[in-house]
């Protein structure tokens, strides 16, 4: 049955976007909105199907080759799927969570004159999206890996009407550009060592190489390096923040849900390659901690809604990439499951209450809204309390699992992750405060308009919500009695799996350290913003120094602009006005003025007088003469 169905997964949403592509203009809204969701719940009804096909049956891993791509000389590449634990538990998320954020968008979109397009925009997206984590070689996974890019540029830059949300798109594509030249790079050498692409063949190959060996290290950074474009972590993640330009459900899909975690993906797709390269490892680590922590810094002082969260994202992909470099591939796919529910939900969340505030982002202007957008406040508060790691919610049980690896590994690590946890709570629950406690603080007229969401906007909340609740009930650790599913199940797809080498004494003691710095994270934030009422300042210059640094993402975009853009421009200047102006241009110019002088000087001997004409031919005639003279003698 797998060999039989898996290509109608992403040919679904294929189909979804040529039809509403093309009856953008003549099908009604509700026709589209009903395609466009219809093929996406296919997918994963087809999803579903094929995951238990897996689960019953003997193989874990299913190749469904559909023909020969490139063939020249050495290198054959057939477009083929890999179906395995790995890539069927991300066909869930993708197709799930896609349709969801489909439907939301239902009512969310509805009165756009685009609607058409947009979701013919998201059908393209989840297509390129279920090719990436379907293929069974690198090639066809960078297929997917561009084509996400450029529906990420597509949707980032959806109303680019407005030049700063162009500008956003443009820089996602950019900066994403960077990360996949070297993935592209690291792609090369892997054929170069190995002789193939394909992972069957790559990754039994590999596992024949020594720990350290320098082939592996230079192949996982240049793939490392890919990640960090895709997976927005330092120095990368600059675009992801800006691309909040997009309407709200894009937020939701590509940087919450699924692009984002591509990078993820990879590299636990590769963690064979990974596991040998120790350096690569280390690298990972502390830039995802590093990551984790700055992003976190600058969540605190944000006051649009979004950008708290798109801040939160970078931290969250942080950790991820946190759990990678320590070894804990499966506890760092498990964040990415449940980070895709409750962040997912806590997008579509700020959504639902930007579409009550008539598109106002700004905190500042909020509060007071827990009254009348009671589904939306319930359904964003289960989302918080998951991200912050408050037990039992899905968020407690990921994190956990990942700091734990990550005080095995290195006790630093571990503080600066802890600390990190502190700040997320602490800025999602500023979050909630600022925007549903407390008195609203926006005009009056703007007041009395405020209503809940339609039922298409709601209902994907509380499917999202209850996910972000329960979700991490598919990998509870053995130190609760769980047998730890997820992380069983995904060593049928060859994912390196290290035992924590933990007794549950100090699990135990990890666990409640953390519970209480985030509990402690919230209870700050309850008296700050709730019983002290505090809101942020708008005067820039009120603003104490530490919080300027960090309202302003410390500066980092103006050093990219100093260190980067403008001695890029300044380079592409002097290029210009020398190499190309006055040496390439002076040269080519220089061949036309000297033909076109000379004939000048040429045309004065067509003077047209007879007379003239006689005497030149005269003096050829003596010239001729004494050249054969003087030639002879």
């Amino acid at each position: 049955m797998i060999n039989s169905l898996l290509w109608l997964i992403p040919v679904l949403p294929l189909l979804g976007f040529v039809i509403n592509g093309l009856g953008r203009n003549t099908f009604g809204k509700s026709l589209i909105g009903f395609i466009g969701s219809g093929v996406i719940f296919a997918s994963f009804v087809l999803s579903v199907v094929l995951f238990f096909e897996l689960g019953n049956g003997t193989e874990k891993q299913v190749h469904v080759a559909l023909f020969d791509w490139i063939s020249v000389g050495n290198l054959h590449i057939p477009l083929s799927f890999l179906y395995d634990p790995l890539s069927s538990i991300m066909l869930l998320i993708i197709t799930g969570i896609g349709f969801l954020i489909h439907l939301y968008s239902i009512g969310y979109m509805h009165d756009d004159a685009g609607f058409g397009k947009f979701f013919s925009y998201l059908n393209l997206f989840i297509f390129f999206m279920l090719i990436l984590v379907l293929g069974s070689n690198y090639i066809v996974m960078f297929i997917g890996w561009e084509g996400v890019g450029l529906c990420s540029y597509l949707l980032i830059g959806f109303w680019y009407t407005n030049s700063n949300y162009a500008s956003a798109a443009k820089k996602a594509f950019v900066m994403n550009r960077i990360g996949d030249l070297g993935f592209l790079i690291g792609v090369f050498l892997i054929f170069n060592t190995f002789g193939s692409l394909e992972f069957a063949k790559v990754f039994p190959a590999a596992a024949n190489l020594v720990s350290g060996d320098s082939i592996v290290m230079w192949i996982t950074i240049l793939l490392f390096i890919g990640a960090c474009g895709k997976s927005a972590q330092l120095p990368l993640f600059t675009w992801l923040p800006d691309a909040m330009a997009g309407p709200t459900p894009v937020s939701a899909l590509i940087h919450a849900a699924t692009m984002v975690t591509a990078g993820i993906y990879m590299i636990a797709r590769s963690s064979v390659l990974f596991d040998l390269a120790p350096t690569t490892q280390l690298i990972i680590a502390i830039i995802g901690t590093a990551t984790a922590l700055i992003a976190a810094l600058i969540a605190l002082t944000q006051t649009d809604i979004k950008k708290v969260l798109a801040y939160s994202t970078v931290s969250q992909l942080g950790y991820m990439f946190l759990g990678l470099g320590v070894g804990a591939y499966s506890g760092s796919f498990f964040h990415v499951l449940t980070h895709a529910f409750f962040k997912a939900l806590l997008f579509l969340g700020a959504g639902s209450v930007i579409h009550a505030m008539h598109h106002e982002q700004d905190m500042r202007l909020m509060g007071g809204l827990r009254g009348k957008l009671k589904i939306t406040f319930a359904t964003m508060l289960i989302g918080t309390i998951a991200i912050a790691g408050l037990p039992p919610f899905s968020g407690f049980f990921s994190k956990d699992e990942i700091l734990a690896h990550a005080f095995a590994y290195n006790k630093v690590l571990w503080g600066i992750g802890l600390f990190t946890a502190f700040l997320t709570a602490f800025y999602m629950f500023r979050m909630m405060f600022l925007t549903f406690s407390g008195k609203y603080r926006g005009t009056h007229h703007a007041e009395d308009h405020i209503h809940e969401s339609p039922g298409t906007m709601t209902f994907p909340l509380i499917v999202l919500a209850i996910l972000a609740a329960v979700g991490g009930a598919i990998n509870i650790p053995a130190v609760f009695g769980g047998n730890e599913w997820l992380a069983h199940w995904l060593t049928g797809a060859g994912i390196a799996h290290h035992e924590l080498e933990l007794d549950h004494a100090t699990e135990f003691m990890l666990m409640g350290i953390s519970v209480a710095v985030a509990a402690a994270a919230t209870v700050y934030a309850y008296i700050r913003y709730v019983k002290k009422a505090h809101v942020p300042v708008h005067n820039e210059e009120h603003r104490p120094a530490l919080a300027k640094l960090s309202y302003h993402k410390f500066y980092l975009d103006e050093l990219y602009d100093a260190i980067i853009r403008r001695p890029l421009d300044a380079l592409s200047g002097f290029f210009y006005r020398i190499i190309d102006k006055k040496l390439i241009d002076g040269l080519v110019n220089g061949f036309g003025w000297t033909a076109t002088e000379g004939s000048k000087g040429l045309r004065l001997l067509q003077s047209g007088n007879v007379g003239f004409y006689i005497f030149m031919m005269v003096l050829s005639i003596v010239a001729l003469l004494l050249y054969t003279y003087f030639s002879i003698a």
